[in-house]
């Protein structure tokens, strides 16, 4: 037991470190305690998720193409013309918005362009921007358990069928959408009057009375609708709602029991048996032939694709993933069944406490789909069912508890307004209130929502 501690505190203490580091430190420094636990302890090494990893590397591929070609720009600008056209509802629409960017998009990382767009139109209509900045942040995250092509949502699929849940994309969001939703707008509703208004507010008023700092507030004002989009940016829209709409169809046909995924045939039990193509060599294929699509159609840049915001963020996420998950995979599958032993008691008469531990995890090495690749089969093994995994998966957004992710530091440094921030006493920033309240009831809905359609 001594030993087995001993290496729980490696585990962790890799995670830490990386997280300090971040980007693709988290993953490398976990290649660190993954040598000591094998090379120095002689654990039998886990498996690399190399599945989960080729799904992200296909859809992050797609999606830097449709930035390069300028898509995501056309996608912000009808953002910004929704929210510009009913600013008094921001605090509402702001979320709404960068959610759904990344549902289709599945990375959180789009929303830098739009960010600066709604802090300026909060700004210009008196609406304190921490009230619509804050949610919205937090709403670039929730969605990506909501989106087909994210890897917290391929990851759960893929472990999932392997541990007998049968389950497809289209049924994971059919939970998980809905039941974020409902979460984002409860903390939409509490943020709507938070704090004080800015013609009441001291701090902000002092800051009115500097010359240069009121230019610099009121001086400047973000925005795209004045960019053209070109009719090639439209084009890699079109085709990669198209590829989405795809495997949602695969999706959809395997629900209604007429599955029109092509078969192959396998041994099973000794005996050949037709098997059909796993959604997940599915969607890689779409992913990679809707980016050549826009390479040949959209006119996208391969370089320009590599230099961009999405497809970066996603290769540090693959290194993260890689590095997280096969070091949790190691310390895991040997200690099975001393796990089972230690938590097993608790989750069978408790199964729902396992969010609590997705939750923990997520805040150490903020990443959504390395806490469903590190933990779900660890979960499975303890004897938890699908379904209440799956009303459980929103728990695994817990990184903005500690506010050290890009895109909450983001936020704080595009509020011109100073209203956004990261307290003295660093928990007491501007996303816990509305991320605490998202998480808690996307995760209570998610599991009622399961436990009624599954």
């Amino acid at each position: 037991m001594e030993l087995m501690i001993l290496q729980l505190i490696v585990v962790l203490l890799s995670l830490y470190v990386g997280s300090r580091y971040g980007s693709l430190a988290l993953g490398a420094i976990s290649g660190i305690g993954l040598a000591i636990l094998v090379l120095g302890f002689h654990l039998k090494p886990g498996n690399p998720p190399t599945d989960v990893i080729y799904i992200i590397i296909a859809a992050v591929t797609c999606a830097g193409m449709l930035q390069a070609a300028g898509g995501m720009d056309w996608m912000i600008q009808l953002a910004e013309k929704l929210l510009r056209k009913h600013p008094s509802s921001i605090t509402f629409l702001a979320p709404i918005c960068t959610f759904f960017l990344t549902v289709m998009v599945g990375t959180g990382h789009v929303v830098y362009t739009l960010m600066p767009i709604i802090c300026d139109i909060s700004l210009k209509q008196g609406i304190r921007p921490e009230r619509p900045c804050g949610v919205a942040s937090i709403a670039s995250q929730v969605g990506i358990t909501c989106s087909p092509i994210a890897a917290a949502v391929a990851s759960f699929v893929t472990i999932s069928n392997a541990c007998g849940f049968d389950v497809s994309n289209l049924q994971v969001i059919g939970i998980t959408i809905p039941a974020c939703l409902c979460g984002l707008m409860c903390a939409a509703a509490a943020s709507f009057k938070r704090g004080l208004n800015l013609d009441k507010d001291p701090q902000f008023q002092a800051r009115c009375q500097d010359p240069e700092t009121y230019k610099y507030m009121y001086g400047n004002s973000a925005t795209l609708l004045d960019k053209k989009i070109s009719k090639e940016a439209k084009t890699s829209v079109y085709i990669f709602l198209g590829a989405l709409l795809l495997i949602v169809t695969f999706s959809v046909f395997q629900i209604i029991g007429f599955d029109i995924r092509p078969t192959f045939p396998a041994i099973k039990n000794g005996v050949e048996t037709p098997v059909p193509l796993g959604m997940n060599i599915i969607i890689q294929i779409v992913m990679i032939a809707a980016a050549a699509l826009m390479i040949i159609f959209a006119k996208a840049e391969p370089k320009k694709a590599m230099q961009g915001s999405v497809w970066q963020s996603g290769m540090v996420a693959v290194v993260a993933i890689y590095g997280i998950a096969w070091l949790a995979d190691t310390f895991f599958g040997n200690y099975m069944v001393e796990m089972k032993e230690a938590m097993g008691g608790i989750v069978k008469d408790y199964p729902w406490s396992i969010a609590f531990v997705f939750f923990a995890v997520s805040v150490l090495i903020n990443s959504q789909g390395a806490v469903v690749v590190s933990m779900l089969p660890l979960a499975y093994s303890l004897g938890l069912s699908g379904p209440v995994l799956l009303g459980l998966l929103p728990s695994v957004y817990g990184y903005f508890f500690i506010p050290n992710y890009p895109s909450d530091i983001a936020t704080v440094n595009f509020d011109r307004s100073g209203t956004t921030v990261i307290g003295k006493y660093l928990l007491n920033h501007s996303f816990m209130m509305p991320g605490l309240i998202c998480v808690t009831i996307s995760t209570l809905v998610g599991y009622a929502l399961s436990a009624i359609f599954f």
